[in-house]
């Protein structure tokens, strides 16, 4: 675990839950970030600020940690050093399967994993449960059987 920073880690998870806590007592939504850029794009009127807000803090945020970041490792945007057409169509492909596989379970892995649990929905402990074991499965087979390191 070469990349283990339990500090900027909590701080990260305190950070999403405090805000998931926010909207939910403020504006009684849940942050699951799926069903806010669905609702964002099919608004009702009045309902478009907080979630532009919402995403647009998520966005700023990770250029914020960017600049103000003592971490010297570079961020590799190209890890399989793909071209850049090919590294795009990945991109945009793994985008519409992650957009397609939100619609089916109902919501993403911050509205299931994060609001979801907090709120001990049965729907949200088995999307979760099996978001986890797709994720490790898919580590075993890159690590085991295709021998990737990272």
């Amino acid at each position: 675990m070469e990349n283990f920073t339990p500090v900027s880690a909590a701080m990260g998870g305190l950070m999403i839950g405090l805000s998931a806590i926010i909207l939910l007592a403020l504006l009684g939504q849940v942050a699951g970030i799926s069903g806010i850029i669905t609702g964002l794009l099919r608004a009702k009127p009045g309902d478009s600020l907080w979630r532009a807000l919402f995403l647009g803090g998520l966005i700023a945020g990770t250029f914020i940690y960017t600049l103000v970041s003592r971490n010297e490792t570079p961020i590799n945007l190209n890890p399989f050093a793909l071209s850049e057409v090919a590294h795009l169509a990945m991109l945009i492909s793994a985008g519409l399967l992650i957009g397609f596989g939100s619609y089916i379970g109902s919501g993403c892995t911050s509205g299931h994993g994060i609001c979801g649990l907090a709120r001990f929905s049965i729907r949200s402990i088995s999307a979760t449960l099996t978001f986890m074991l797709t994720a490790v499965l898919t580590v075993l087979v890159v690590r085991l059987v295709i021998g990737a390191e990272h």
